[in-house]
């Protein structure tokens, strides 16, 4: 008689219910024994304020370039100058439609002066009254100052001046209706201006604001730590007794603190954990979709990168498709421009520019004068996802007789090593999105904008269709101005743009009322801890 020997399954293939839900019991268990071994990153259980309160721990991917708005560099930056600093403007999580921050209201008074009426009873950490001369000092200082990177951000303002304690005037070269929104990113913190006198300008590791959180120390590539600012707003005082980030570049790294109890959030997570996050039952997803665009920059001063046929030919050779199945475990949506198909200003017929196609590729190199190929020296990242993603890229760059290696470095160096110091062909990163749309179009390829490290002048046409876009606030008028500012970025190949990320935070049951917002960065105004 013959039998069948009982059924062993492979290790990869056994799976645990957990919480009513299929788990591979490799993947967990490879996520359980993690969990165990990461004790240094914090001091196990729940951390206290000296006042009494929890402090929110948090599992951050980067190290931030500057604490101060002016000066960073790095679209990381966002999470840690939230709390620090509040902006003029803020915007709505799901929309990013202007509202009121430290300016109550605003308005036109005509097309090319902005009136901003301010919040009163606001002070910085330091106990500066915020009032309409430290508006002017800093918005002076960002458009002005030889060290700041949003120098462009403010290129429409002609002249500030202060109307009264709380009434501060924007005069414009031109009408900018984007503005308010430009007001809630890093041009709209503002700083203490007796912190920017005593530092000389500067508040890169000793930033002082109004938000609800106050600096407390930095201990360079590891952790990060905020104190409550009882004083913020005095009749809204933070939920929270502080937040620590502890600096953890590895994406399953910082899953494990969580699973482990050593942090409280972890964000910036990356879609292979996300059925672990989904499923555990001891965690939270806030899951959600984002203007987050992982790209190649493109330095065009370079000799081979000089030529458009080459910038077009890398644009051809990525198979987006395959790189969000292999890259990002199907998690995302492929990009062929810098906006994802339910941005209001997105464009179907850039959108089908570049299809993948290596022969396209090769024919275009060719053509060019490289018909052996190309050899790149490329920049990215050290962080598994990152490593990942290059291998990829090689991957399919191979196939289009594209060749090279990456060099990589932390998010900070190597984006200070590209965008700074101008050095390699170009740099797998991410464009991490701006509230208003013609803010990412003007930081990336403005002639002199931080992020254009070739210093390119744009197409023709570029700076008249951004200014168009900015010129009205009907929102189909703006719509078909960047559209064609779109169709010119990419007909040029100034990007490589590869997938758009969702925004995938995991959390504890103690974490309550945290959000997503369109930017996939988060913020903690409203968050609490409960138990």
């Amino acid at each position: 008689m013959n039998m069948k020997e009982p059924h062993h399954p492979h290790p990869d293939h056994d799976t645990l219910n957990v919480g009513g839900h299929a788990v591979s019991r490799r993947a967990f268990l490879g996520y359980l024994s993690g969990a165990l071994a990461v004790g240094t990153l914090g001091a196990p259980g729940r951390l206290w304020a000296q006042g009494g309160g929890a402090v929110l721990r948090v599992g951050a991917n980067a190290n931030p370039s500057s604490l101060d708005p002016a000066t960073g560099g790095s679209g990381s930056d966002h999470v840690f100058l939230f709390p620090i600093y509040d902006t003029l403007v803020t915007w709505d999580f799901d929309s990013l439609k202007a509202e009121p921050g430290l300016a109550e209201r605003w308005e036109f008074t005509d097309p090319k002066t902005l009136v901003l009426h301010l919040r009163q009873g606001v002070t910085f950490h330091d106990g500066t009254p915020f009032n309409a001369e430290a508006v002017k000092t800093n918005l002076d200082r960002s458009r002005a100052a030889e060290f700041s990177n949003i120098r462009s951000d403010l290129g429409s303002v002609d002249q500030v001046t202060v109307n009264g304690e709380h009434t501060v005037t924007l005069h414009l070269k031109n009408p900018d209706t984007a503005l308010p929104l430009i007001l809630s990113d890093r041009a709209g913190m503002m700083v203490s201006p007796k912190a920017l006198e005593a530092n000389g300008n500067r508040v890169d590791r000793t930033p002082v604001g109004t938000g609800f959180m106050k600096f407390q120390k930095w201990n360079d590539g590891s952790e990060i730590a905020l104190t409550a600012f009882d004083g913020y707003r005095r009749d809204d005082k933070p939920a929270l007794a502080g937040i620590t980030f502890s600096i953890i570049t590895d994406s399953a790294t910082r899953l494990r603190a969580v699973m482990s109890g050593q942090a409280d959030l972890a964000y910036h997570l990356d879609g292979r954990q996300k059925p672990l996050v989904e499923k555990l039952p001891t965690l939270n997803g806030v899951i959600g979709s984002t203007v987050y665009c992982y790209q190649l920059y493109l330095n065009m001063s370079r000799d081979t990168l000089a030529d458009r046929r080459v910038r077009q030919a890398l644009n051809y050779a990525v198979d987006r498709d395959a790189f969000i199945r292999g890259a990002m475990a199907g998690s995302g949506e492929a990009a062929y421009m810098n906006l994802p198909k339910s941005h209001w200003a997105y464009d179907a017929q850039t959108a089908e520019l570049y299809p993948h196609d290596p022969d396209k590729a090769r024919a275009l190199l060719k053509e060019a004068g490289y018909a052996d190929g190309v050899t790149l020296d490329m920049r990215g990242y050290n962080d598994q996802s990152s490593v990942q993603m290059q291998e990829l890229l090689l991957a399919q760059f191979e196939r289009a007789n594209i060749k090279g290696r990456f060099r990589t470095g932390t998010i900070a160096d190597m984006s200070a090593e590209y965008f700074a110091k101008k050095q390699g062909d170009l740099l797998l990163s991410a464009w991490t999105g701006r509230p208003d749309p013609s803010l990412s179009y003007s930081l990336m390829y403005n002639q002199e904008s931080y992020f254009n490290a070739g210093d390119k002048a744009p197409p023709e046409g570029f700076t008249e269709a951004l200014l168009a876009s900015r010129g009205s606030d009907d929102l189909a008028t703006r719509k078909e101005a960047l559209a064609k500012v779109q169709r010119l970025v990419m007909e040029d190949a100034l990007v490589v743009p590869l997938a758009f990320r969702e925004s995938i935070v995991a959390v504890n049951g103690k974490v309550k009322n945290l959000r997503n917002n369109l930017l996939g960065k988060p913020k903690f105004n409203d968050v609490t801890l409960e138990g």
